[in-house]
């Protein structure tokens, strides 16, 4: 599996067309059941120590976190054309049109699927032995299906529709169609899910044979509904040591030597971290280390930094939050609270080791409440566990956050608190909404 795969872009055409667009929203929040127009998708929260003992309380299924792009893949029928349309829903509230895609109803394939939501991470495969690039989405969720809301049953449920009534049915079709297989604009897959006790199954097995990167583990309550925004039975694990975060990234230049009112764009300036405190507010966190080389590297490739969404992990050896990679898939940073879980997560992180050996007892308990269902009993209280081993101290939480730093320039001239720029859209997609009416 390469250790690092490039992030794909989302395939399809932007819409732009704003009455299309804004009656494509409301259709997914209706769809939804939801009050709010936002990106409907769940988020998970960050592991901790008290999350083992979750694991032991409930069924959870486990698998790798994909290094990808998170998307929602929505499927409508336009009734002024009787035709399928696919949309591909990103967190920044984006959709793209793509074409050839064809679902067909579970038990009429002559028939196509009606209006499904479909959760998702969109990766790109690289075969470890010829080097070829494929896009694929691997599907793990459905919030609708056929216009049926199905978010309040079970993960169980959920899957199991995903799987047997739109995944399966869709690679049919492609057997029976061989031209719409050589037509996708990409492939579309079920993500293989294994119950948590398996942990170790998956690090050992499911990993190695990735071709496409991952940083860490996803746990999912198999007994839960599906919650849009945060959900705390969608744990994310990661090393302690690799728990990051994303924040806003401020660029402070600091003053010309030959004119003090004007940056020095060519020094190596101050790297400001900003939290999201909701909508266009954002508070200074703390400062991001960069070694002088790497900067180098940046200012050569000509990369802009400077206001941007940027995921850091701490840097024990150096002190200092350091960059992993450019978060343009997201309209903002984590929001204050998800930041002080995560910060929680780092200092009471768990070790692979402390999870592999919770491992039994959580199989234990499961199958304590399997036998607990069968004889009709209420499920026994998990046996208590063995605290882990604490793990190693990190970063404090800044002590500074409401003196932001005064000296040197933003490169956008903003002041602070910085305010995140608007997205730009592309493309175009007309003649929706009289179809899609009812």
């Amino acid at each position: 599996m390469p250790a690092n795969t490039p992030i794909p872009s989302i395939p399809g055409e932007e819409l732009t067309d704003p009455t299309i667009k804004s009656f494509l929203i409301q259709r997914v929040a209706d769809l939804c059941q939801l009050s709010s127009t936002k990106f409907p998708g769940s988020q998970p929260v960050s592991f901790q120590s008290s999350s083992l003992d979750l694991l032991e309380s409930k069924d959870f299924w486990v698998c790798e976190k994909s290094d990808g792009v998170r998307i929602l893949v929505f499927i409508v029928m336009n009734s002024m054309t009787n035709n399928q349309e696919v949309w591909l829903i990103d967190r920044k509230e984006r959709y793209f049109s793509v074409q050839d895609l064809h679902f067909p109803h579970w038990e009429n394939r002559t028939n196509p699927l009606g209006e499904t939501i479909l959760d998702g991470e969109l990766v790109i495969d690289i075969d470890p032995k010829t080097g070829t690039e494929t896009l694929r989405f691997y599907a793990f969720d459905c919030l609708v299906l056929h216009g049926e809301n199905i978010m309040k049953k079970p993960l169980l449920s959920r899957y199991g529709r995903l799987k047997n009534w739109v995944i399966t049915p869709f690679h049919t079709s492609l057997q029976e169609y061989p031209e719409w297989k050589d037509a996708l604009p990409f492939e579309v897959v079920a993500k293989k899910q294994e119950l948590s006790y398996h942990v170790a199954h998956v690090l050992k097995e499911h990993i190695p044979k990735l071709q496409h990167g991952h940083d860490g583990l996803i746990f999912t309550c198999c007994e839960s509904e599906y919650v849009p925004g945060t959900d705390e039975k969608i744990l994310k694990w990661k090393p302690p040591s690799e728990n990051s975060i994303d924040f806003k990234l401020e660029l402070r230049f600091p003053p010309s030597i030959s004119n003090h009112e004007e940056p020095d764009f060519y020094a190596k300036p101050e790297f400001l971290l900003h939290t999201w405190m909701g909508s266009d507010n954002y508070d200074f966190f703390d400062f991001m280390g960069m070694e002088d080389d790497e900067w180098e590297k940046f200012k050569e490739s000509g990369e802009q930094l400077d206001d941007r969404i940027v995921e850091v992990t701490w840097d024990s050896d150096h002190g200092y939050w350091k960059i992993l990679r450019i978060r343009d898939d997201k309209n903002n940073g984590n929001h204050k609270s998800i930041v002080d879980k995560i910060m929680i997560s780092i200092e009471d992180g768990v070790e692979i080791d402390a999870l592999l050996k919770r491992s039994e007892p959580i199989r234990a308990a499961w199958k304590a409440r399997e036998q607990a269902k069968k004889s009709g009993q209420p499920p026994p209280a998990p046996a208590p566990a063995p605290a882990p081993a604490p793990a190693q101290r990190r970063p404090p939480q800044p002590q500074a956050q409401s003196q932001p730093p005064t000296p040197g320039t933003s490169r956008t001239g903003q002041g602070y608190p910085i305010t995140p720029g608007a997205g730009g859209y592309g493309g175009q997609n007309q003649g929706l909404v009289a179809g899609l009416k009812r």
